[in-house]
């Protein structure tokens, strides 16, 4: 398997590109008719994006940052000439809000669970009066963000919003902690396609610092038994099933060889060390090996912590 590293220096040939490994960076697919998926560029940071169109609007998962947002936005525009009238957070992410603006001054609603707004609240303390927050520390680092402000989701559900006009149908549902504390899926029953934002993801592209991997795999087996034929995850290319079980047994495997060193006594630090070989174990299993980064640390370090471990020496 090749690396991340050189998956993207790979795609560095263009700004829509198809790289082996990434699938199609920047263009328009379409899942079904009138059902749409983005898959954004993660050398810009950019979180993938999918869209329904509805009978009079167009209902849209995920800000992306704000250069993301301003790719997406004309793509939108190829496939319908419906304005934009929803834009539904998958969780607080600097890559699925921060572009929050940009749809907003376009007209759209905001919509996340309440618990990504609560997560929002945490970490973004600039913006809700306390000190300098992720936003500010994003502006600091890119222009896009320089440029706009944080705008808030403002319409929130707890566990399940839908939108139903009798020909589309979208069901917003929260169904436990993972990626973050607020995960989102969209979900089209009719079609069986599910938007996963990053509860989910398709390649190396899992951050775990504000996740929860033992209730992640609870969470991800629920998500399984909606029986979805299509997944469009939050970062990656889309794909069938395969995605939500392998993504699960990516961290059950992850889970087991950790608590395998717990139970045989080792040390935060012996366990730290341990990492380069537990990621060495699961690139030889076939359906998971696409998970695995370069430098597990951080995710043999999350696991850790649940197992009642302490922080890593540095």
């Amino acid at each position: 398997m090749k690396s991340l590293r050189s998956l993207l220096a790979a795609a560095a040939v263009g700004s829509v590109a198809t790289v082996s490994g990434l699938g199609q960076i920047n263009t328009v697919q379409t899942v079904a008719p009138g059902v749409y998926f983005h898959e954004g560029d993660p050398r810009r940071g950019h979180s993938n994006n999918g869209w329904v169109v509805f009978g009079d609007f167009v209902f849209v998962i995920d800000a992306n940052y704000p250069s993301g947002a301003k790719i997406v936005m004309p793509q939108i525009k190829t496939t319908t000439d419906k304005p934009v009238k929803f834009v539904f957070n998958t969780h607080h992410h600097a890559d699925h809000a921060y572009g929050n603006q940009l749809w907003a001054d376009e007209g759209a609603t905001l919509l996340s669970t309440t618990r990504a707004l609560e997560e929002m609240k945490k970490v973004e303390t600039g913006y809700f009066g306390g000190p300098p927050g992720r936003w500010e520390a994003a502006a600091a680092k890119r222009p896009d963000v320089a440029a706009t402000h944080l705008k808030p989701p403002y319409v929130l559900f707890p566990d399940e919003l839908i939108f139903d006009d009798g020909k589309e149908r979208v069901e917003l549902h929260w169904f436990g902690a993972g990626h973050t504390q607020g995960d989102g899926y969209a979900w089209l029953p009719r079609e069986k396609i599910l938007f996963t934002g990053d509860a989910c993801v398709n390649g190396p592209h899992n951050n775990v610092d504000d996740g929860n991997i033992t209730e992640w795999i609870k969470t991800l087996e629920i998500a399984k038994q909606l029986g979805a034929e299509k997944v469009c995850p939050g970062h990656g290319p889309m794909g069938g099933p395969e995605i939500i079980v392998d993504q699960q047994a990516y961290f059950i495997a992850l889970r087991d060889r950790v608590k395998a060193l717990v139970d045989a006594g080792k040390s935060a630090g012996e366990i730290k060390a341990a990492a380069a070989a537990i990621a060495a174990e699961l690139k030889k299993i076939p359906n998971i090996a696409r998970y695995v980064q370069p430098d597990l640390t951080r995710h043999v370090q999350r696991v850790y912590l649940e197992l009642g471990g302490t922080v890593f020496p540095k």
